[in-house]
């Protein structure tokens, strides 16, 4: 096979490798437990510097005290803390779930919205998280940058930018709209696996053979 030589190429195979090795929808691969858009939306808050399975066994309790917008926006700081506490940081977890619920609730009728620049005015909302809601729970276009997005994108040459919107801009560019989410959450499977942050396994990498940086005989 013909390695891709040019950032476009490489993005486009990684794309088709990765859909063999993880098979599967946007949904269907994101790991965080969720219902619904507004779940899914308080999930993804919580899951900042706090992994997934953390903020699974945490929202169960959340969303049977609180399980829409209306409900949070109206909940008690101290009794939202006392929920989130094990996720880290839950004060300000806390305070960006009630502002956000109440954001909903009060700009948006109850009902999440679809558009970047309305889910970004949301606390505890940046383009990270609104781009997982657009692709995961709506089916639009939206790619997450997260830290294994970044790195994956680095050491395949995807990009040379360390920031994640100029990152986020540089692989939507190379990557059909409709796969960027899946494409996202891909990246974050595979880096998870095998493109570990300390050690690579770079032996096992399917992506390997046309990766820049891989430590593997060529």
């Amino acid at each position: 096979m013909v390695r891709p030589r040019t950032p476009a190429g490489r993005a486009r195979e990684a794309n088709r490798r990765l859909a063999e090795r993880f098979p599967g929808t946007a949904e269907e691969l994101c790991a965080l437990d969720h219902a619904d858009s507004f779940q899914l939306l308080a999930a993804t808050i919580l899951s900042a510097q706090c992994t997934d399975a953390r903020v699974n066994q945490t929202t169960p309790a959340l969303f049977a005290r609180f399980p829409d917008a209306a409900s949070l926006a109206a909940a008690a700081p101290e009794d939202v803390e006392h929920l989130v506490r094990s996720t880290g940081f839950y004060r300000a977890k806390a305070a960006n779930l009630i502002g956000m619920a109440q954001g909903v609730t009060e700009r948006f009728g109850g009902e999440v919205p679809t558009r970047m620049s309305d889910l970004v005015t949301l606390p505890g909302v940046g383009r990270k998280t609104a781009n997982v809601l657009r692709s995961v729970a709506f089916g639009l276009p939206g790619l997450p940058v997260d830290t294994h997005v970044q790195r994956l994108s680095l050491r395949l040459g995807l990009t040379e930018a360390t920031d994640p919107v100029k990152a986020e801009h540089d692989l939507g560019a190379m990557i059909p709209a409709g796969q960027r989410g899946v494409f996202s959450l891909r990246m974050i499977l595979h880096g998870r696996a095998t493109c570990r942050a300390r050690v690579p396994q770079c032996s096992n990498c399917l992506l390997a053979d046309m990766c820049p940086t891989a430590s593997v005989a060529r």
